[in-house]
């Protein structure tokens, strides 16, 4: 790696801000956003839980992705170093522990979700796909994902590729693939979206998407969902903006690219919605079929269209890249702390922590198939336990901590000078959000989701 790769402490950095706000654009925008959204928005009413949604996202979701960037930026070191460097020999040491073992669990079930995508934009790219299998979409898909070696060929596939990117570096890897990923994945989703407004069920679609029914605000689950969807789709509470963070320069403006970042994550999302739904509507699927949505209502959905293979194809391109650029971002937490930790070099780190995750995801895969009669939490199978492990108690709770130790724990002088907000009454609102809306927010949803609310 040479000297130019490198800020004045003789850490990587980016080399533009474009670079870095399309990188952590590339760590929000992910499976979480165009499969994830659609699904659980179709689960949660469709219009009234994207309305909940982007209230969450301005009143947590952006307050806290400031507070991981700030955190990162002034320590100019890993999710763990950064807080024993602001706060050393003091508990909040916690919320980086969280986000390496979220980034290590996550990426250990998302590498099999993301190898599944890349198994069917294979099968559309070779012709296994243009017509419905001789079993049809659904036993075809519960039949790869049942298969003990299948899957795990292309877990191992993706992983490889997460590995390879990460491999190369901060400068030359991770910021030239997400330069290279974010415009296309941008590119495809509107045109994807456009095309699907031309299609029938494209009223009905948008009303379920943009005509709230406002009677699903009283089901408390519809405001865990939002919240949760906002944690997964903004990569809060898992160490990622922070590592992030630490690699950019300290004469970047953060408050404006924080707001991007999360204006561009909350739109890829809503594209996606327009891109799905009028589909689904057009064809008679059901907007609240999880999983199958995307694996075998949508596939069966493509060969009823004109020019379906093309949309099929582009489709599975778009969620196999984009499930990358999340990926690389899980990786480089875990990547980054055990540099710092151990002074291994990136290309030793990349290589071996790749090679546990993929280690680690293997009951996740096999508990598909082999390991199906395997339940661990609430008879949950594996894959399903180690996301709501994740999703529904480390990433609140690292969150949770990054909100109070920004709020509380860090002198209110420097964490104001680290945000660029000085003192501003937009620093004075940041704040108040991150002391007293986002902690008492994410623990009653947190209660509510471990079952005590």
């Amino acid at each position: 790696m040479s000297q130019r790769d490198l800020g004045q402490n003789g850490r990587e950095q980016w080399a533009t801000k474009i670079g870095f706000m399309l990188a952590a654009m590339g760590s929000a925008v992910g499976l979480g956003n165009i499969w994830r959204f659609s699904y659980v928005a179709g689960e949660n009413g469709g219009a009234a839980f994207l309305l909940i949604y982007i209230a969450m996202i301005l009143l947590i979701g952006i307050p806290i992705m400031l507070a991981e960037f700030s955190i990162g930026r002034r320590a100019q070191s890993d999710a763990v170093g950064s807080f024993e460097t602001l706060a050393p020999k003091k508990p909040w040491v916690v919320a980086g522990f969280l986000g390496v073992a979220s980034a290590f669990i996550i990426l250990s079930f998302y590498g099999v979700i993301a190898g599944w995508t890349m198994k069917y934009f294979t099968g559309y790219l070779t012709g296994g796909l243009w017509s419905e299998p001789g079993e049809g979409y659904v036993d075809y898909f519960v039949n790869f994902i049942t298969s003990p070696l299948q899957p795990l060929l292309w877990q191992f596939i993706f992983m490889a590729l997460t590995v390879g990117i990460v491999f190369v570096g901060v400068k030359k890897g991770i910021e030239k693939a997400n330069v290279i990923l974010m415009p296309t994945l941008a590119i495809l989703l509107i045109i994807l979206a456009g095309y699907s407004l031309t299609l029938g069920g494209a009223s009905e679609g948008l009303a379920f998407l943009f005509s709230p029914d406002w009677s699903v605000l009283a089901e408390p689950g519809i405001y865990l969902a939002a919240l949760g969807q906002a944690f997964f789709s903004l990569s809060l509470g898992m160490g990622a903006l922070i590592t992030y963070g630490s690699y950019l320069s300290k004469k970047e403006q953060l408050p404006g690219a924080t707001a991007g970042i999360a204006t561009m994550d909350t739109l890829f999302a809503v594209i996606a919605g327009i891109m799905i739904f009028p589909a689904v509507f057009a064809f008679g699927g059901e907007p609240s079929d999880g999983v199958g949505l995307v694996f075998f209502t949508l596939p069966n959905i493509f060969e009823s269209m004109p020019g379906g293979v093309i949309v099929g194809l582009a489709f599975f391109f778009l969620l196999a890249a984009a499930a990358l650029s999340s990926a690389i971002s899980l990786l480089e937490v875990a990547v980054a702390y055990f540099i710092r930790k151990f002074g291994w070099t990136r290309k030793k780190t990349a290589l071996i922590i790749g090679g546990l995750i993929f280690l680690l995801g293997v009951p996740s895969s096999l508990g598909q198939g082999l390991l199906s009669d395997i339940s661990i939490i609430g008879g949950r199978d594996i894959l399903d336990s180690l996301d709501f492990i994740a999703s529904n108690i480390f990433l609140p709770l690292g969150g949770l901590m990054i909100a109070l130790f920004a709020g509380w724990g860090w002198k209110k002088a420097e964490v104001l000078e680290a945000s660029n907000f000085g003192s501003s009454t937009l620093g004075a609102i940041w704040l108040f959000l991150l002391k007293f809306v986002a902690p008492v927010a994410i623990l009653l949803v947190f209660l509510a989701s471990i079952g005590i609310l």
